[in-house]
């Protein structure tokens, strides 16, 4: 089974043919971060936003400067030793090169964003010097460490600690904190502002919703294989994850909007990030907690299969075509 402990190298016959066209799917939705085109956005930070825009993005590039190195540290040190299926784990390969390139993109928009040493020292130092992405990366790390010393994942409740870790990476790390994140980016430009962040968020986004689907489909075969892991004490933990989650986030919000965002308020980022976290629920197969809808109408405008839109410079395809649809319901 996926989950047993050992080192399977068996490409033939293939067990989980899905997880092998994830990578392949992966490989073709290749980018570069030197294709992102930021020639207009410094002028947009220096003469088109108010005091409160730029506290908002100065907190979101802070968070941004760590938090793909968090996720890409959880997927060496937990999910690649105990995802055993050699096919499985070519996607985690190239999920690894994925948030290496997402961690340069966020490093080229600092540098580009924060010339000044010292401040952008600051930004790499938040998660120790500001609460509110302190309390997002100590969510996280608790997580990481809670099965850093696992060993093999025999027992059922060993398997269940890793299920959890999965799914806190998937569901809250990548499909709650990041999606809030971008919901930040597509609403200054729904203003028309900051198309270079914009252009490059569209590749990130993609890529992190592909994560997601990975790990949920990883979830959904233990579930198959092992149906007495998915029980209610495991969806009971789920669900407080999710609900701590929800609160990080929120914290999160209160800062980066503390200036007074015109048009953008604390009361309506909670409820989409409650919008996201029912999606995650349903995706588990869970019932939905919170019941809320999309309040934002920029968000529902996205599409994750082209992402061109009016305000952008360039449309952002990927340099090597890609095929099939996405689905919109389950990712906003």
């Amino acid at each position: 089974m996926l989950l047993d402990p050992g080192l399977d190298l068996t490409l033939r016959p293939m067990r989980y043919p899905q997880f092998y066209e994830m990578y392949r799917a992966a490989i073709r939705n290749t980018w570069t971060v030197e294709e992102v085109d930021f020639s207009t956005d410094t002028g947009d930070l220096l003469h088109k936003m108010s005091d409160a825009d730029r506290h908002l993005i100065q907190r979101l590039v802070a968070f941004f400067a760590t938090g793909d190195s968090i996720v890409a540290n959880n997927l060496v040190l937990n999910l690649y030793e105990h995802v055993n299926a050699p096919e499985a784990r070519m996607y985690l390969s190239r999920q690894l090169y994925e948030e290496a390139l997402h961690v340069q993109f966020y490093l080229t928009l600092l540098d580009t964003y924060v010339p000044d040493p010292d401040e952008r020292a600051r930004a790499f130092a938040a998660v120790d010097n500001i609460p509110s992405i302190r309390a997002k990366a100590q969510f996280a790390m608790k997580w990481i460490d809670s099965i850093r010393n696992l060993g093999p994942i025999q027992t059922k409740e060993d398997r269940k600690k890793f299920l959890l870790n999965l799914v806190c990476f998937a569901s809250c790390i990548e499909g709650l904190f990041f999606f809030g994140a971008f919901a930040y980016v597509y609403f200054l430009r729904s203003r028309g502002l900051l198309h270079g962040l914009a252009g490059g968020t569209n590749w990130v986004f993609r890529d992190e919703s592909a994560h997601m689907a990975f790990a949920l489909e990883v979830v959904k075969v233990a579930r198959e294989e092992e149906p007495d892991l998915f029980d209610a004490d495991l969806q009971s933990r789920i669900g407080e994850m999710i609900e701590d989650a929800v609160a990080c986030e929120t914290l999160f919000a209160e800062d980066l909007l503390s200036g007074g965002v015109a048009g953008l308020s604390v009361r309506d980022m909670r409820t989409y990030l409650e919008f996201v976290a029912d999606q995650r629920f349903a995706q588990l197969g869970m019932p939905m907690r919170y019941h809320a809808k999309n309040p934002f109408p920029f968000m529902e405008q996205q599409d994750v299969q082209e992402l061109a839109n009016f305000f952008e410079r360039r449309v952002s395809a990927y340099q090597i075509g890609v095929t099939g649809e996405v689905s919109l319901d389950s990712a906003f």
